[in-house]
């Protein structure tokens, strides 16, 4: 996070004692990153956050790796891929290395049960559908477009308003998911030319501490493999908390896109970075204004990484059979670009009205039987001259 907030109840200093009005001890937890060195968070508990009562394996399933799959162009229409149950279960997973997996959902039910991903940083993009999540760092209310930056470690759950009609994309980071350099000065304000400012990012808002015994079920992702840990204490008793380690908030459309005389590379589109790869959008905005501009995006080979989009909402000037949740995979190694005749077309076009997220690895990307059995089968001889 570019910036340090504090909430509820803390002590004057770090690792000093800090006592309830009956005499009895907060609980203080250091969530750390990078060992001690990075960013960081001290949460003050009213019981000790490590008293699990049992942990038993869990088993979820997301998909397994298509093994014999070719090196091609592809697009996929998530849509046709079946995906029911609570925010982290019915997650369907497409695309994957070691350093980034790539999950859609489509959430139909509720869950008491708490979620944590251990291993790896997730970013959660709301396609559609509106709610809170909540956190023991507090809340943050969500709505489409909106973009949920989770740290690793953290323990959450997303409530939705309803759950007739939620769809989701996650990214899942094995590294720290941050803000470009580039957009932040050394001490970590972003930049005036920066795209968005901290006035677009929506922190946690601390609630009342839930001071609760029971049986509280957590479920911890670590790695591929699950447990459900049972907790003696509901995990959002906090009275406080500081840091600039926390889950965050930001929306597609509060992104101010650059506008260039001639066409600008995707990575002028840049939302976030982490290790091996990086995260852009595009979002409406005027087009090149050379008198000879070419709106549409020149042919090109990714030499040095994968290029993914997932399609959100508008029209895609570029692409043809392009629907709400569709993803084309164009990897590493081979070229691609417009389509026949849209070239042409973009030329004298002044603006666009498309929403998309793109994901660019820089290790090649493994695909999964999800993607498989939701691909368009003759997408690859979409080039071919009818």
């Amino acid at each position: 996070m570019p910036f340090y907030i504090r909430q509820g109840k803390i002590p004057h200093k770090r690792h000093i004692k800090f006592e309830k009005e009956n005499g009895e001890l907060y609980r203080e937890e250091l969530f750390s990153t990078h060992g001690f060195s990075n960013i960081y968070s001290n949460k003050y508990h009213h019981n000790m956050p490590c008293k699990v009562s049992e942990v038993k394996p869990h088993q979820i399933f997301h998909g397994e790796q298509w093994r014999d799959s070719l090196l091609q162009n592809y697009k996929v229409h998530t849509s046709q891929c079946n995906s029911e149950g609570n925010f982290f279960e019915s997650r369907k997973m497409h695309l994957f290395n070691d350093d980034v997996a790539i999950y859609t959902a489509k959430v139909t039910e509720d869950t008491s049960q708490f979620y944590r991903n251990a291993y790896a940083d997730e970013i959660v993009f709301v396609h559609q559908g509106s709610g809170e999540l909540t956190s023991e760092y507090g809340n943050i209310r969500f709505e489409e477009y909106d973009y949920l930056v989770i740290p690793k470690g953290t323990t959450y759950q997303l409530k939705f308003d309803d759950y007739s009609d939620n769809k989701l994309m996650v990214i899942e980071s094995a590294t720290m998911v941050t803000i470009p350099a580039h957009y932040r000065i050394p001490t970590g304000q972003l930049t005036e030319s920066a795209p968005y400012c901290e006035r677009d990012i929506r922190t946690p808002i601390l609630q009342d501490a839930k001071v609760e015994e029971g049986e509280f079920e957590l479920v911890i992702k670590y790695g591929a493999q699950y447990q459900v840990s049972v907790l003696q204490w509901h995990p959002y008793d906090l009275v406080g908390w500081d840091g600039a380690c926390y889950p965050w908030a930001f929306n597609m459309k509060e992104f101010a896109p650059k506008v260039g005389q001639i066409h600008l590379p995707p990575s002028d589109h840049l939302v976030f970075t982490a290790n091996n790869f990086v995260v852009c959008n595009f979002v409406p905005r005027l087009y090149d204004f050379h008198k000879e501009a070419i709106p549409a995006p020149y042919y090109h080979t990714n030499i040095d990484s994968d290029e993914v989009l997932y399609y959100v909402h508008g029209n895609f000037m570029s692409r043809t059979d392009i629907e709400p949740g569709s993803i084309t995979l164009h990897p590493k190694g081979i070229p691609h670009g417009p389509q026949p005749g849209k070239t042409e077309e973009s030329i004298g076009v002044e603006d666009t009205f498309e929403y998309a997220v793109m994901v660019d690895t820089f290790v090649p990307l493994k695909l999964t039987d999800n993607f498989r059995n939701c691909m368009v089968k003759d997408y690859n001889q979409s080039w071919l001259e009818k």
